[in-house]
């Protein structure tokens, strides 16, 4: 409807098979990378299997394009995806 304020709507996370029961990140701003520029135009699985492999536990909300964030977490990263499922920008912690 005109004038209304769309909120952000998030896709759900791809399952990535994993042997293991991570836990979720047990302190505030983990230690480890806080950005990965290497995996713009990696896929969407390829870029939550190397964060997951940097920081166990973080939390990671994909965001389809042209869908604007605000808030601020040091235990979430946003990974920024195209309609084709691959990293469009650098993701990082905050």
């Amino acid at each position: 409807m005109a004038g209304e304020k769309q909120q952000p709507t998030f896709i759900e996370e791809p399952k990535i098979p994993t042997d293991d029961k991570t836990p979720a990140c047990p302190v505030p701003n983990p230690p480890g990378p806080k950005t990965w520029p290497e995996l713009v135009g990696l896929t969407a699985e390829e870029a939550i299997k190397k964060i997951k492999e940097d920081i166990p536990g973080i939390r990671i909300l994909m965001v389809p394009p042209n869908i604007p964030t605000r808030d601020l977490d040091w235990n979430r990263v946003f990974l920024y995806v195209d309609r084709e499922g691959k990293v469009e920008k650098v993701p990082g912690t905050g």
